[in-house]
C-alpha cells in the first residue's frame, strides 16, 4: 500500500473531470463519476473528482475526490476478510505501476479488476434510522418491509441491522424493495451469498469505524459474478461516496447528525430551486472546500 499521508500533500488542484482516451484501453463506459477502460482480460477503472447527487452530476468537481475514495475502497478491500472475494485483479498495485508508469495522475485513483457481471441490486445494510429510512419510519413505522417499534426518533440505533436492498429501474433510480423481491430477483443461492456478505461486512466496518471516532450509519455494496457463478464484492466500499459517517464524540439521537459523507452536498442542493436535472447547479468555491476537507478528515481517520 501506498503512503498516504504523503500522498495528500500533492492532491492537485483542479479536479479531473474526464478521462477521455488511453493508448493502451480502449474506453467502454462512463458512469457518473468513474472512467471504465477494457485492458483484454480485466478493466481498469479510473475515479475522477466528478460529484453526482440525486442521480445528477454536477457542473464542477472536488480535486483529489477520486483519489481519496479509491485509496479508502482499496483499503478495506484489503482489510476486511469476510469469506468472499472482491474483484480486484491479482497483483493489482504491481500492474497498476507497469501499466500507468506514463500516467502518473492516474495512478492512485485507478483500480484493475476482473470482468464480471454486475448483480441487479444495492446491498443497502442500515444500523441506524436516517435518510430515506427515517422518512419511511415517520410514514410507515417501518423500514422496506421492516416493522419496527413505535417512538423511534431521527438518528436512533436500530433495533437490530436491516439489509434493505435496491434495484434500479430504466431511469437509473433507485427503487427501494423487499428482501422477498430482492430474493425472487436474484434466487436464493445469490440472495443468500449477497444478505450474509452484506450483514458481515458492514459489522466489520463498523468497529473499525469506531475506533477512528465514527459511526456508520449505513452503507452499501454491489456484488457481481462470473463466468462459474462465482459472487465477488464489486465497485468501492466504505467510502464517503458510498456510506454514511457520522461523528462519533457529538452523536445525539433526534436530530440530524454532523456527517462526513454526500450529505452535506446535498442538503446545500435541496435549499436551492433547481428541476433536479443535468446539469445541475454549480457549486460554489467554499462548499466545494468544505466538501474536501469533510473527505480528508473522513479518509484520515479511517485510515490512520
Amino acid at each position: 500500500m501506498i503512503d498516504y499521508g504523503e500522498l495528500l500533500v500533492e492532491l492537485p488542484s483542479s479536479p479531473l473531470m474526464e478521462v477521455e482516451t488511453l493508448p493502451f484501453a480502449k474506453k467502454i463506459a462512463s458512469g457518473k463519476v468513474r472512467e471504465i477502460f477494457d485492458c483484454g482480460d480485466e478493466l481498469l477503472i479510473i475515479a475522477t473528482d466528478r460529484l453526482s447527487a440525486f442521480d445528477v452530476v454536477l457542473p464542477n468537481g472536488i480535486p483529489g475526490k477520486g483519489l481519496i475514495l479509491t485509496q479508502i475502497a482499496l483499503h478495506y478491500f484489503h482489510k476486511i476478510v469476510v469469506g468472499i472475494d472482491h474483484h480486484l485483479a491479482v497483483d493489482h498495485e504491481c500492474r497498476l505501476d507497469t501499466l500507468l508508469v506514463d500516467f502518473p495522475d492516474l495512478r492512485y485513483r485507478s483500480m484493475l479488476v476482473k470482468k464480471l457481471n454486475p448483480l441487479p441490486v444495492e446491498a443497502i445494510v442500515r444500523g441506524y434510522l436516517a435518510g430515506s429510512s427515517w422518512n419511511e419510519y415517520q410514514k410507515n413505522g417501518s423500514v422496506f418491509g421492516h416493522q419496527l417499534p413505535d417512538g423511534l426518533l431521527e438518528g436512533d440505533r436500530l433495533p437490530e441491522v436491516l439489509f434493505t436492498p435496491s434495484t434500479k429501474s430504466n431511469d437509473t433510480h433507485d427503487i427501494n424493495i423487499t428482501e422477498k423481491q430482492c430474493l425472487d430477483t436474484l434466487g436464493e443461492v445469490h440472495f443468500n451469498i449477497v444478505k450474509n456478505a452484506s450483514l458481515s461486512l458492514y459489522q466489520k466496518a463498523s468497529e473499525y469505524a469506531e475506533k477512528a471516532d465514527f459511526i456508520l450509519a449505513d452503507t452499501k455494496f454491489e456484488f457481481g459474478i462470473d463466468e462459474r457463478d462465482k459472487v465477488y464484492l464489486i465497485d468501492e466500499i466504505f467510502t464517503p461516496d458510498s456510506s454514511r459517517y457520522w461523528d462519533k464524540e457529538s452523536y445525539r439521537p433526534g436530530y440530524p447528525q454532523k456527517s462526513f459523507d454526500k450529505q452535506f452536498i446535498r442538503d446545500y442542493l435541496i435549499d436551492l430551486e433547481w428541476d433536479y436535472s443535468a446539469p445541475g447547479p454549480e457549486l460554489p468555491p467554499a462548499i466545494i472546500q468544505t466538501s474536501l476537507q469533510k473527505y480528508l478528515k473522513t479518509s484520515r481517520q479511517l485510515l490512520a
